[in-house]
């Protein structure tokens, strides 16, 4: 019944009363009626279909009313997500009827604010994601606790009693579960469910953003139990049906922490002067089987996650830096895909097989860099320099090779906060990517095609990483931006193709603010995500991609081995294994899609809040700066390590209009003028770690 009203309903061209839907439906018995009235009841309560006030139907989607999720500010605003709109709809405070961030929410669009916002007010809160928060908790003299959110965005009250408490004191960061709301919208009691640790502990506020993401710091007994029974070294039984690669000359590139080595690599100039390329890659889908207890651990971890002062892994300790890391001087297990080059990059033949294989050392980006950069042979590097500059010959033609097709570098810098034993930061840096870094991506990209290309062509299921083309009106908004600064950018502006916007991209780097200019280009791109279909890969110029590298770190590409096993390996090519593979891949990759983002948050929040921290050290001091950002309520600006800060309007000397378009603030008494790009000398008057917020003001123009 309930398909067949949504069906009636999607097809007909104006709302219907519930007669005129028992008449297409050809309804006459009394119980069928009261089965219509019932689904059209609980299809209205799941916010699928909407009744007017004069009680006609339609489906949601061809009202004025839209389910989304909220999105609220502590200023006490908000915004509703909603999918497939291209525009968020702003929510006053008198509108948000007691939705707080991340409700879904039922909200009518009211009016329009201007061209390009919507204005809206929530009718009511659909589902509230959220039952448990994390905050600090402290008593009163009454012996109830009062919890203080780490997020300013929620406006909640939560009380719990000492009962509820866990014994928690004074100071503890908690996680606390909502069990009932009390005499208004915001006020709850609650329960303690887990104590975090005391504020003032080292890591405790960096857990405590953590524990907000839902991410696992620890693993379940029957994980444990399963990876006490796990072979710690590669056995002869192991060996079976593997190619044996260990005389070979393989080797491993990683950062000088690494200690989780998922990728090793080999090189071989062959006769005919083309360049063979091993990409070997830890079997973790050999130890970790499919449906176990570790399988389903990892699989809802999804990642490993990386802060400043620890990773959070997706696998045990035992496998993620043991048995499936690929050490130096060990037998270790692995996937191998071998591929062979000519000189313009072109692939001309590749092998993908199970192997054992003895990486020979583990080299440091520093040290290869030394290398193929400075001239500079560390000890104990002698033997592989060679293979190393036919490498990096290899890797200058691969890129090459992408450049030529389209391949998009947006050369965005990225932070490296170093922090003390006790996690209190000491220096911001840039992150350094030379050659070496840029070798391994070149090598691991081209083994990724190679994988997903070999699957995507035997038509059966798999898990893509795509890319989509980016929005023509995204592009559109951006070129006239760039038109508003005196640069016009030649072309098609209907061509969306990877090669435009790797055309933007040359057209701007030589321009003063190219880096600010670049990093707004790519906020303007879709986001990459795990799909079952092949979508390509925009960013890559790649028409075929996946995730096969990272397996002891992504869950996706533990599945892509598992997939390799029992495609190619093991020939299990029935329709039964064809269909459950069609309807897991759904969910995987959905689900990794989600834990990856809640993993980039998770840490993009960590490094606000360590940032934060680091200014509280140098209030009153000068940097030098570019203005990132211009918005109604003042100015960003990026210090050269990175760090960004805000310059408030209200604190700005003058009275300065906002002009949206241009993306520009001018004084009215002054006539100074602030845009995108420009160099600033600003003073840090502010910061907090708590609210993970900097304040700068200005002192002049560079």
């Amino acid at each position: 019944m309930k398909d067949k009203i949504i069906d009636v309903l999607k097809n007909s061209n104006k709302a219907l009363s519930i007669y005129e839907l028992q008449d297409k439906l050809g309804l006459h018995d009394v119980n069928e009626v009261k089965e219509l009235s019932d689904e059209l009841r609980k299809l209205e309560e799941d916010v699928v279909i909407y009744c007017s006030n004069k009680g006609h139907y339609m489906m949601l989607e061809d009202s004025h009313l839209r389910k989304g999720v909220l999105r609220a500010n502590k200023k006490g605003f908000g915004f509703v997500e909603i999918e497939n709109m291209e525009d968020d709809v702003y929510i006053a405070p008198e509108n948000m009827n007691g939705a707080i961030h991340d409700d879904i929410v039922l909200v009518e669009i009211t009016s329009k604010m201007n061209i390009d916002r919507l204005e809206g007010r929530i009718l009511r809160v659909i589902k509230r994601q959220v039952e448990r928060y994390i905050g600090e908790i402290n008593f009163d003299k009454q012996g109830m606790g009062h919890i203080t959110l780490d997020d300013n965005k929620v406006k909640l009250e939560i009380q719990v009693s000492k009962e509820d408490s866990l014994n928690a004191v004074d100071g503890h960061k908690v996680v606390v579960e909502l069990v009932k709301r009390l005499n208004n919208k915001f006020k709850y009691s609650g329960k303690v469910v887990e104590i975090i640790g005391h504020k003032n502990d080292p890591g405790v506020d960096i857990l405590s953003i953590v524990y907000k993401y839902k991410i696992h710091t620890e693993f379940p007994d029957d994980v444990k139990e399963e990876v006490s029974q796990l072979p710690m070294e590669v056995r002869d039984i192991d060996l079976i049906g593997r190619r044996d690669l260990r005389n070979m000359e393989i080797f491993t590139i990683d950062g000088d922490d690494t200690k989780d080595i998922d990728d090793a690599i080999s090189i071989e100039r062959m006769s005919n002067g083309h360049y063979k390329l091993g990409v070997h890659i830890a079997d973790v889908s050999y130890y970790v089987k499919e449906g176990s207890p570790l399988d389903n651990e990892a699989m809802e971890r999804g990642t490993s996650v990386y802060l400043v002062d620890r990773v959070i892994p997706m696998l045990p300790h035992e496998l993620s830096n043991g048995i499936c890391s690929l050490n130096p001087n060990v037998d270790r297990l692995a996937i191998s895909c071998v591929m062979e080059f000519d000189h313009q990059g072109k692939q001309l033949d590749y092998e993908i097989f199970p192997s054992v294989i003895r990486s020979r050392i583990q080299m440091t980006y520093k040290k290869v860099n030394s290398i193929l950069e400075d001239n500079i042979v560390p000890e104990g590097y002698e033997p592989y320099e060679k293979s190393l500059r036919v490498m990096a010959e290899l890797a200058d033609i691969l890129r090459k090779m992408k450049v030529r097709r389209g391949y998009i570098d947006f050369e965005v810098d990225e932070a490296k906060i170093l922090v003390d034993k006790d996690c209190k930061p000491t220096d911001i840096v840039l992150r350094e990517r030379g050659t070496g870094e840029k070798l391994i991506e070149d090598f691991m990209i081209a083994a990724n095609e190679c994988v997903a290309t070999h699957i995507y062509f035997m038509s059966l299921p798999f898990i893509y990483r795509v890319h989509e083309v980016p929005k023509e009106e995204k592009l559109r908004s951006y070129l006239n931006f760039v038109g508003t600064l005196g640069y016009q950018i030649p072309g098609d502006l209907k061509d969306t193709s990877p090669k435009t916007v790797q055309k933007i991209i040359k057209y701007l780097e030589d321009k003063p603010e190219f880096k600010i200019l670049s990093s707004l280009l790519l906020r303007s791109m879709q986001k990459a995500v795990y799909r079952p279909e092949n979508l390509g890969h925009y960013g890559l110029a790649s028409q075929c991609y996946t995730h096969f590298t990272s397996p002891i770190r992504r869950y996706p590409d533990t599945t892509v081995h598992r997939l390799l096993r029992t495609y190619l390996f093991e020939k299990q090519l029935d329709m039964g294994t064809i269909r459950k593979w069609e309807q897991k891949l759904v969910y995987i990759s959905q689900h990794s899609s989600d834990r990856e983002r809640a993993s980039v948050d998770c840490e993009r929040e960590v490094e606000d809040m360590k940032m934060a921290e680091y200014m509280e050290g140098h209030i009153g001091e000068e940097f030098s700066g570019i203005i990132s950002s211009v918005t109604s309520f003042g100015m960003f600006v990026e210090l050269d390590n990175l760090i960004e800060g805000l310059v408030p309007l209200r604190d700005m000397k003058d009275f300065f209009h906002y002009d949206e378009e241009h993306m520009t603030l001018t004084g009215e008494r002054s006539h100074v003028k602030y845009t995108i790009g420009e160099k600033l000398l600003v003073k840090v008057v502010r910061a907090s770690k708590e609210d993970k917020t900097i304040d700068f003001e200005v002192v002049r123009k560079l």
